[in-house]
């Protein structure tokens, strides 16, 4: 124990030496970071409980909707995806802002206060009346979850030794993967078995088992508050994230034109843009704009970005391809989806630990490629590929996406100064958030433009008749048109983790 204690001292007193040609400003008497005093082990385990919770209920809720609709008497379209979206848009709202709070609070302070209102709420989703309620309650569960996913990597980053950053990061992923792998499948089951009510109610004893290990595990001393907090520049980041979020949600459904989206579209964008100059102009910015300086925390930041824009296709267009075109039940779609966060949760803690070794670039860059090869082979499922066909492309994507996303996400906080890590993983989470609703936005779009969405829709219908052949093929045709240009989407992203440049010798030397 002493021995890591002097290891930590030894990496934290590194960072301050190196923050200086980084690109960020140093540590000042006003701001320095807050450091855990926990054991390694311990906080991954809290982390660990926190991250399963929240990426459980991210994947649970879906699989649930067409109870959720039927209790209420609703239809499937329509209010009742609130549901999802409501969570979506407040996480991505929250997401920055948590992890600056997080610079300057403390961060177990802001994990506590995740924990909390991320259990609370799910008490109060499982009790709903009505679906207005239910609305509110999973916005309140999409707070508690942006500050658990805010602070999350930063803990990680705080109890390691910085020679073990990928390995620990690796490690985390395992857990998100599962959390997102077994959603589906625990859903279906609860729902079927029981009632959509105890997909929320299952959150309790986990949430009540991290509360208790946090206050057990987690030391933390704040060394010194910075001054008051900024928050016109948390309001306008909000908008903007929120607006945004939202707006590239509905859009598929209302359509790009209308009036709606536009005004969403343009009131995200014109909060985004007046941002900085509000940013600029505080000592104490809701934003730390000073990170974006560095190349090697902007290269990672943008190659996360256009790697989730590239590959969470898979997980949004393959459940049309095996229900709509292929006709498979809900329970056989949502095994045949788990190969692909299975081989993250099993390579992510080997290529983080190759990261800590031999360094990021070439691991990022080629993981990507690798991942955007998958995306190829995933575009030429048709209607006859067998079952071994359908899971070789998703192993080959997983095991692309493993190998690029734990080094990449320990170059981007790495390249951060330790007073800045929360917002450095609330820049994290939030591009994992907008990488994902951008995926989720163009390829719909694409699916849709090409006839890939009216023909899955009447092929799942069962009224296609002498059509068949026909919507098979616009289907088929309009899936493979969607991953091509998922797959050279990829290739920016790979050419983005390329530019990064050499590390800095304390990301190789730590």
């Amino acid at each position: 124990m002493k021995q890591e204690e002097k290891t930590s001292q030894s990496d934290m007193k590194t960072d301050d030496q190196r923050v200086g040609s980084s690109g960020a400003p140093a540590p000042t008497g006003k701001e320095a970071a807050p450091q855990l005093q926990s054991g390694k082990w311990q906080t991954l385990l809290v982390v660990a409980i926190g991250v399963f919770m929240a990426t459980l209920d991210s994947s649970i809720v879906n699989i649930s909707l067409p109870a959720i609709a039927r209790n209420f008497g609703v239809p499937l379209s329509g209010a009742v995806e609130w549901v999802i979206i409501a969570y979506l848009v407040v996480t991505a709202a929250v997401l920055l802002t948590a992890g600056r709070l997080a610079d300057m609070v403390g961060r177990k302070s802001v994990w506590l206060t995740g924990l909390v209102v991320f259990t609370g709420s799910s008490a109060l989703c499982g009790l709903a009346p009505s679906l207005t309620f239910l609305i509110a309650a999973r916005a309140l569960q999409g707070f508690g979850g942006a500050l658990l996913m805010a602070v999350s990597p930063a803990m990680l980053t705080a109890a390691f030794p910085s020679h073990e950053r990928g390995r620990a990061l690796g490690l985390n992923a395992i857990i998100v993967a599962l959390g997102v792998s077994i959603g589906p499948i625990l859903g279906g089951f609860i729902t079927g078995y029981f009632s959509w009510r105890w997909i929320f109610y299952v959150n309790l004893p986990i949430g009540i088992l991290g509360l208790i290990a946090t206050l057990t595990f987690i030391k933390e001393k704040v060394q010194r508050r910075p001054g008051r907090f900024d928050p016109l520049g948390a309001i306008l980041l909000a908008v903007g994230l929120a607006s945004l979020t939202a707006g590239l949600s509905f859009a598929q459904e209302l359509g790009w034109g209308s009036p709606p989206i536009l005004a969403l579209l343009i009131v995200g964008v014109l909060a985004l843009i007046i941002l900085p100059f509000v940013e600029l102009r505080v000592p104490n910015p809701a934003i730390v704009l000073s990170l974006l300086k560095n190349r090697v925390f902007t290269s990672a930041l943008l190659s996360l970005i256009i790697s989730f824009l590239a590959l969470f296709a898979v997980s949004f267009m393959l459940p049309f391809y095996l229900e709509e075109l292929r006709g498979f039940s809900t329970e056989l779609s949502g095994l045949l989806l788990t190969p692909l966060p299975l081989t993250i949760a099993f390579i992510a803690p080997f290529s983080g630990s190759l990261a800590d070794r031999i360094g990021t670039r070439w691991l990022a860059a080629g993981g990507l490629a690798i991942a955007g090869l998958g995306l190829v082979f995933v575009s030429f499922l048709n209607a006859h590929t067998s079952i071994w066909g359908i899971v070789w492309p998703l192993l080959v994507t997983g095991i692309g996406q493993s190998i690029f996303q734990s080094p990449n996400n320990s170059a981007l906080l790495g390249a951060a100064p330790p007073q800045h890590q929360g917002s450095a993983s609330g820049f994290l989470a939030t591009a994992r958030t907008m990488g994902q609703s951008l995926s989720i936005a163009l390829a719909g779009a694409i699916f849709s433009a090409l006839g890939g969405a009216a023909a899955g829709g009447i092929l799942a219908s069962g009224h296609a008749g002498g059509q068949m052949a026909q919507l098979q093929h616009t289907f088929v045709y309009s899936f493979h048109q969607t991953f091509i240009v998922c797959a050279c989407i990829a290739v920016v992203g790979v050419l983005a983790s390329l530019v990064r440049g050499k590390e800095t010798p304390r990301a190789k030397s730590r």
